[in-house]
């Protein structure tokens, strides 16, 4: 089975745990659970009765307020069929493994300066009344920030009242607890709603790993629970808004909950959003960066300057002279020999970055540069500070850097804030074709609470409990709004970012950076709060969207929209300027007539700005002409099937495909060997299916080039399988 991406960027172990969780049998191959999405809810007596008929499938989990549906657990052929049983079953996803992906941010999102104003009550804003569900790995409540804050909650991986963080030595984790505190922190730290309560949702267990289902089981448990909002920070890699999780998000809001997803962290490409940061209805959130020193390389005898990525924990690179550039191999100990004073260029791969940054620093270096052993670059965070300065450079820009070994390379810091951080994933979501994220948040090196701690990370799991934050004060000062209107009141006041003077798409930024104190001094709200107009049908093509706009000011607002900059191939129309009266809404007509002919791109996007009397609000928009560049296949995992002689594989395809299949090669020569499947005319979503032994290929090791077309575009996924005795 696949895994999920991590929404924050390193788990690791605390060495100091004392104490493992013991579990109670061993843990089921989750090729066997499977969820299955209902049109409308039933019984469990009705669910027995639609499952009777396949003997080796048993009812896990119902499912009534999350989604309408159910977990089984059996034969996956008997879960194959099992699709077919009823009209009442939308659709039937695998089990997929799920990962969990400081002040300064309190402090650029306008955290301090709330805790100078009031609710209608007269209570200072800091979240007081207010219960956020963090469902994660778990909270240390006994932590002495936490525990005035923490309010209970349950385990949804050991099936009890106690969700304290795996402690489990060489398999700890601490990703809860940090979110948890960025969120609620009330002690040394303060974190952005120092008097919410958090309820904890242990999900995700040892490792940071957890499932669909466990998941599912969170939120649905938080509902009951009636939480005012839910913080997700982890995700996969699929853009596509139907998973499961990204509808029980849907649920959740329309069950009055402000849901908060990450967006993720495989940018800086479009498309890469996943779920459940693609759920329409939720918050999905984005990272930007703090002001932060960005060091860049200067090579005697190069023009161009390198930027390097500082890791979580790194010492300051502000360097007062040149240094040689030595090359430190993997950055094992018997590999650093002559690194005394000089800058140690150490491959990705092996040991952790902490192991790489210590057997360096024991060595005597003065600087450590990581260089990543695939394409692009990365982010990364160190278990521990580190007193020596410590960064990663692209694949490329390290292979130039092997070609300087020996040459003085000196470091230049600038200074920059407000930017997109590279790592944040961007979206448009395929299918929906809808702008997210939503927003952006402060989401690299962030310091907040970890089990006997406290560690600075980064990442969109760091973004979103910004935004979770944020909404608690809302909540707090406006109990009386809708989810709706607290992510309106957040996306409309936002702050829209830019680098070096060219602004960021709409689908990499959403409506901007938060501004937690605009957000809850808005007098004016307009809904949704960003618009997708869909995909070009046919000829002289008019598209039609509704803007809710409310006066929740004291006095009369006029409001008047501002033409788009225009684009060839399309024509807008606004309604005339209009007055509202205090406490008075209406809707506004938008038209969008499209001639394609002329419209350049298959994506327009931007801003539709609306003044509000003297204010500015700003609705991100996006258009899509015919089918865009999205990844027309994504997410294929092939492994061994449940009975004996057969494979399982499994694949998305975000909007379906003309021809699909799946070609196997000899890695040695590439000569074609056949196909491992190929079909045309697929459904979109997720493809599964089992493949008897006896219909593949002679035992061995395959590269397998898994394609997809669709609307004249192809996109394929190259990976090694072994195709050997499927054994149990």
């Amino acid at each position: 089975m696949k895994k999920w991406t991590l929404l924050f960027v390193l788990i690791f172990s605390l060495q100091t745990a004392t104490s493992a969780r013991s579990l109670e049998a061993p843990p089921i191959p989750k090729e066997r659970i499977a969820i299955v999405v209902l049109e409308e809810p039933q019984s469990p007596q009705d669910i027995e009765l639609l499952i009777k008929p396949y003997k080796d499938i048993h009812l896990r989990r119902v499912f009534t307020e999350a989604i309408y549906g159910f977990s089984v657990e059996g034969n996956p052929e008997s879960i194959a069929k099992l699709a077919e049983a009823s009209k009442q079953i939308i659709s039937i996803s695998p089990v997929n493994e799920y990962k969990v992906q400081g002040e300064e941010g309190v402090k650029i999102i306008g955290g301090e300066e709330v805790r100078g104003l009031f609710d209608k009550n007269n209570r200072r804003l800091t979240g007081k009344g207010v219960t956020v569900g963090v469902i994660d790995t778990g909270v240390d409540y006994t932590h002495p920030d936490l525990r005035r804050n923490y309010s209970g909650g349950h385990d949804l991986v050991d099936k009890d009242r106690d969700p304290m963080e795996t402690k489990t030595l060489g398999r700890a984790t601490v990703h809860g607890t940090h979110v948890a505190g960025i969120i609620a922190a009330n002690g040394k730290l303060k974190g952005v709603a120092p008097e919410a309560k958090i309820l904890a949702y242990r999900a995700l267990g040892p490792g940071g790993g957890g499932t669909t289902e466990n998941v599912l089981a969170a939120i649905e448990q938080a509902i009951k629970d009636r939480v005012d909002i839910m913080n997700l920070s982890l995700g996969n890699d699929i853009n596509g808004p139907d998973l499961p999780i990204s509808l029980a998000l849907n649920r959740a809001v329309d069950r009055g909950i402000v849901a908060i997803a990450a967006a993720g962290n495989s940018g800086p490409n479009i498309w890469t959003v996943g779920s459940p940061g693609t759920a329409s209805k939720a918050i999905s959130v984005g990272a930007s960066t703090p002001t932060l020193d960005i060091p860049f390389l200067l090579i005697e005898g190069m023009r161009d300057k390198m930027q390097i990525q500082p890791l979580a924990g790194s010492g300051s690179w502000a360097m007062d002279r040149s240094l040689p550039i030595v090359d430190g191999g993997l950055g094992t100990k018997s590999e650093l020999k002559d690194v005394m004073g000089k800058i140690v260029l150490i491959k990705r791969g092996t040991i952790t970055f902490s192991e790489k940054a210590n057997n360096a620093r024991e060595a005597g270096a003065k600087a450590v540069v990581i260089y990543n052993n695939l394409s692009g670059g990365f982010m990364g965070n160190l278990d521990t500070p580190m007193d020596i300065p410590v960064g990663s450079v692209t694949k490329k820009d390290g292979e130039i850097l092997k070609d300087k070994i020996n040459t003085l390379a000196k470091v230049q810091v600038t200074q920059e804030k407000d930017l997109l951080a590279d790592f944040s994933s961007r979206g448009p979501v395929t299918d929906s074709w809808e702008v997210k994220p939503d927003i952006v948040a402060p989401g690299v090196a962030v310091n907040s609470t970890i089990p006997g701690g406290y560690l600075s990370l980064q990442g969109t799991s760091m973004a979103a409990p910004h935004v979770a934050g944020a909404c608690a004060l809302i909540k707090q000062a406006h109990p009386e709004w809708t989810p709706e209107q607290i992510k309106a009141a957040l996306m409309n006041t936002a702050k829209p970012l830019d680098k070096n003077g060219k602004p960021y798409r709409t689908y990499e930024q959403g409506a901007g950076r938060i501004q937690v104190t605009e957000a809850i001094k808005a007098e004016s709200l307009v809904t949704p709060s960003s618009l997708r107009f869909g995909k070009y049908e046919s000829e002289g093509d008019v598209h039609k969207a509704f803007l809710h706009v409310e006066n929740l000011s004291k006095k009369p607002v006029r409001y008047t929209f501002d033409i788009p900059k225009d684009a060839d191939g399309l024509e807008w129309r606004f309604p005339l300027a209009f007055t509202l009266e205090p406490g008075e809404s209406r809707d506004a007509k938008i038209e969008l007539k499209v001639d394609p002919a002329q419209l350049k791109g298959k994506i327009h996007d931007g801003y539709l700005n609306i003044n509000a009397g003297a204010g500015k609000i700003q609705i991100p928009y996006i258009y899509v002409l015919e089918e865009p560049n999205y990844p027309r296949v994504m997410g294929f995992d092939f492994k061994d099937g449940d009975q004996p002689g057969t494979y399982h594989y499994e694949v998305y395809l975000p909007g379906g495909a003309d021809e699909f299949g799946i070609a196997l090669f000899n890695p040695d020569d590439f000569r074609f060997v056949g196909f491992l499947d190929s079909h045309q005319n697929v459904k979109k979503g997720l493809v599964n299916k089992v493949i008897n032994a006896e219909d593949l290929p002679p035992e061995g090791t395959y590269l397998a080039k898994v394609f997809a077309k669709k609307a004249g575009k192809e996109d394929f996924i190259e990976t090694m399988l072994v195709i050997g005795k499927a054994v149990r």
